[in-house]
């Protein structure tokens, strides 16, 4: 377990958590300016930029094992990276609603549920693409998002980063992801990638 922990890079990982939050926290509400390819633009937070942090961490340290080898290891690496993925994700969004409650900004809750979408994005395309595309992938939600998902000042209802606080839809939407990553780690045992 102990390498586990080290090939994971699990510390760097924490931090980014504890990090993103922090720096999120300070920045508030502050937008990015982003051109929109369709429809009104709305209003783009660094919130939906640096939440990608914890989930680029955690495709690093699962990409810095093999996953073929992985696949048919006697103890359960699966599991554990579907387990320290779960646990990203509840400890952003348990720390963002913690500082809410407390009586942070609304933008907290934006930073919790973002962070743990990413990671259910991590978890959901790793198996499939590998540590370094499924990354690239991950960070070009957003932007993709910023640049094709408002319609009318409202976000489209595929663009859940970019719904506001206070909305009911993207917990729900955000949990699925997480919770449809979560199954893929645990299920996809063949890497689509040959051996070398």
């Amino acid at each position: 377990m102990i390498w586990w922990f080290k090939a994971r890079a699990v510390p760097a990982l924490s931090v980014s958590v504890v990090g993103t939050n922090v720096v999120g926290l300070l920045m508030g509400n502050a937008e990015l300016p982003v051109p929109v390819l369709t429809g009104q633009s709305g209003h783009f937070l660094v919130g939906h930029l640096i939440t990608l942090l914890p989930a680029v961490m955690l495709l690093h340290g699962m990409g810095r094992g093999d996953l073929r080898a992985e696949s048919v290891a006697c103890r359960p690496v699966r599991w554990w990276d579907a387990a320290l993925g779960a646990a990203v994700a509840a400890t952003g969004a348990g720390m963002a609603a913690l500082c809410y409650a407390l009586g942070a900004d609304s933008i907290a809750l934006v930073l919790g549920r973002n962070i743990a979408g990413y990671v259910g994005l991590a978890l959901l395309l790793f198996p499939f693409l590998g540590h370094r595309i499924a990354a690239v992938t991950v960070a070009i939600v957003p932007l993709v998002c910023a640049a094709a998902g408002w319609r009318s000042g409202r976000p489209e209802p595929w663009a859940w980063i970019l719904y506001p606080a206070n909305s009911p839809v993207a917990p729900l939407i955000t949990a699925a992801i997480v919770l449809v990553g979560i199954l893929t780690c645990l299920t996809r045992q063949d890497p689509l990638r040959p051996a070398p």
